[in-house]
């Protein structure tokens, strides 16, 4: 019987959408496209694979890949139809520059409304033959993004950190196999959108239910490795090894290399996973593969 890795490998979640499934959508083609992205995952050796977040895609949103859109718009209580006034208010928050429009103005209370998650799940569970991922966004960009308050997500609103763990909290502890939680500093056309650093975030991520976290460590600095030893022991490490804010390919000395320095710095047997910082949606394929 073979054992698993002591680290096993994944991907964070979006996979850069192939050219055919945007020139002819269909339900056809979303199904071929997740079929190869998994395919492509599996083929290289990732122990935990995702569907690319190819779910969510939606044509009239590129600059967002669906990671809002996709789930307001379904959601009862919330309407698409942004007024000249609603633009003119979302324009002027601090934090949205990534935005064009609001996703959606929140009219009444909130709730599923025709949001199909296990649908999406069981699509893409049913083309993977290893351990699958499914990603949804978190409670609190999403509200943040639909409230139009002052950030697109938790790394650049850190004081905010009670209220988003406990919102996730309730998503994660609903999970029935494995939760966790992937946070990084923005990624918009290769930009980082948020400030700050790891250590303003110990407190909420201390505070999650959940078995590991999948951060955002490549494109960060070197010695901010160090704020991890204040983790709670129970909480599993993803540590971010390829950079996808640059179109250099790492080599696999190279991420062996942060590995090992992860190993020295926080002890053998902290991290238990490793990946990108973020996805890959905004690279070309040839780089992503």
């Amino acid at each position: 019987m073979v054992s698993s890795p002591r680290i096993q490998t994944t991907t964070v979640g979006s996979y850069p959408l192939p050219d055919w499934l945007a020139a002819l959508p269909s339900e056809q083609t979303l199904v071929d496209a997740t079929r190869v992205v998994i395919d492509t995952q599996e083929k290289a050796g990732i122990d935990l694979v995702c569907d690319g977040e190819l779910y969510r895609f939606d044509v009239n949103h590129p600059e967002t890949n669906g990671m809002i859109e996709y789930f307001v718009r379904a959601m009862q209580g919330v309407v698409s139809e942004i007024s000249f006034a609603d633009w003119v208010s979302f324009k002027g928050q601090p934090g949205v520059e990534f935005r064009r429009r609001p996703p959606g103005v929140v009219v009444a209370p909130i709730s599923s409304g025709s949001l199909d998650l296990p649908r999406a799940c069981a699509r893409a569970k049913a083309l993977a033959s290893r351990p699958l991922k499914f990603t949804l966004t978190g409670p609190h960009m999403l509200s943040k993004t639909l409230l139009k308050v002052d950030e697109a997500n938790l790394p650049g609103a850190p004081d905010e950190w009670e209220w988003a763990a406990e919102a996730i909290n309730r998503v994660l502890r609903a999970i029935p196999t494995t939760p966790a939680v992937h946070l990084c500093f923005g990624n918009y056309g290769g930009q980082t959108i948020q400030k700050g650093g790891w250590a303003q975030l110990m407190r909420y991520l201390n505070a999650l239910a959940v078995d590991h976290i999948v951060l955002e460590n490549a494109h960060r600095p070197a010695e901010e490795l160090e704020v991890f030893k204040e983790l709670r022991p129970e909480i599993g490490l993803g540590l971010g090894v390829v950079d996808i804010k640059q179109t250099v390919i790492e080599t696999a000395d190279t991420i062996a290399r942060s590995i090992e320095r992860a190993d020295r710095i926080l002890g053998s047997g902290r991290v238990k996973f490793v990946h990108p910082d973020c996805g890959f949606w905004m690279l070309k394929r040839s780089i992503a593969d």
